[in-house]
């Protein structure tokens, strides 16, 4: 494991050993889970931003496509309607 040195608020110091002591659980293991909780949330949301753009994209695509099918049906329609 590394170690890491980080600046906090008292306020927050204080709450921290606060809650991890009612947890009874040392408090490198409270701020630990709490960064490995902190880190699964941004990268879903990282992901959902992803999805979202590759959503838009696809969707775009998908509609140039159905536009380029429908010219075809109409192509396709005017031809018949000639025979």
């Amino acid at each position: 494991m590394k170690s890491i040195s980080i600046k906090i608020d008292e306020k927050v110091f204080k709450e921290t050993g606060e809650i991890s002591s009612a947890l009874k659980l040392p408090r490198n293991s409270y701020i630990h889970d709490a960064l490995v909780l902190y880190n699964k949330n941004n990268k879903r949301q990282i992901l959902k931003e992803k999805l979202k753009r590759e959503s838009a994209l696809a969707k775009q695509e998908s509609m140039q496509i159905l536009e380029i099918f429908e010219q075809l049906d109409d192509r396709n329609e005017a031809i018949y309607s000639l025979i």
